[in-house]
């Protein structure tokens, strides 16, 4: 959370952002055509029907809907107990027609969104509900992570189809700005940054993001950029949210690196935070 904005107004932001990449993701999905339900995407094992299948099932969750259950197996794409879980959803949904998939997105958030505007949350470190406050989520941690989740899987259904967009979005904003905050961690930790260097992200519609190692030995996020930063990183949305969520190979030309090239090729390398 921030100082500067109230609570009760940021968890609203997330809520909208969550509408916008919901409904998106419906209208994508919607559209596809059959031969464009079993194409396979970047996520190992997952067609687009089990991205699709995927967001129905925990939409219905967070609504509220029946408990659902499947016999998972030991698929090598299924990685720990959210793993198990978030497979149930596309298992369960392997013969059911295309458009009751995308009709249950529609009534789950339809349902979740009037609950929320009639009972708007106002305490991020409440507990989030069902099984997401059972693996330690609060509440501004589920509404900030739903939007990402769902526009980054809109993403991953376009790359799979050719149909590239929704760059612009409430949605791609929020989702962008949100996985740059994983950039001093992974200047400090994962690229080794000593204390005092630094790290400026331009990334194609969005304000650029600085952090510098602490004494501390941390990433700590900069006011302003600095003038001289260690290193300097320049790429596109699609670019970045494909390095950030470990979406296939991409192109090392498309990530302009100025002043210490090994250290930007080091926090590059090292950007996916999400599965």
């Amino acid at each position: 959370m921030t100082d500067s904005t109230p609570d009760a107004l940021l968890l609203a932001r997330y809520v909208d952002a969550w509408s916008v990449a919901t409904a998106a993701f419906a209208d994508l999905a919607a559209s596809l055509s059959g031969e464009d339900w079993a194409r396979p995407t970047d996520l190992p094992g997952w067609d687009v029907r089990a991205v699709v299948s995927h967001v129905a099932h925990l939409e219905g969750v967070l609504a509220g809907a029946e408990h659902e259950h499947a016999e998972v197996g030991d698929a090598a794409h299924v990685r720990g107990p959210m793993g198990q879980f978030t497979e149930i959803g596309v298992l369960t949904r392997r013969e059911a027609p295309p458009a009751a998939i995308v009709d249950e997105i529609r009534r789950h958030t339809a349902a979740r969104r009037q609950a929320l505007v009639a009972d708007p949350p106002t305490d991020p470190a409440a507990p989030a509900p069902g099984v997401f406050g059972a693996i330690g989520w609060d509440t501004a941690r589920l509404l900030r992570n739903r939007p990402l989740d769902v526009w980054m899987h809109e993403q991953d259904v376009r790359r799979a189809v050719g149909r590239p967009g929704g760059l612009d979005s409430a949605a791609a904003d929020h989702s962008v700005s949100y996985l740059l905050e994983s950039l001093g961690y992974v200047l400090a930790k994962r690229a080794a940054g000593t204390p005092g260097t630094s790290v400026v992200a331009f990334v194609e519609g969005t304000p650029p993001a600085a952090y510098a190692v602490g004494e501390d030995g941390r990433g700590h996020r900069l006011d302003a950029v600095p003038t001289g930063p260690t290193t300097t990183l320049r790429m596109s949305r699609e670019t970045f949210i494909r390095l950030a969520g470990g979406r296939g190979e991409v192109d090392p030309a498309a990530v302009a690196i100025e002043g210490d090239v090994a250290l930007g090729e080091r926090v590059v390398a090292n950007l996916a935070i999400t599965p």
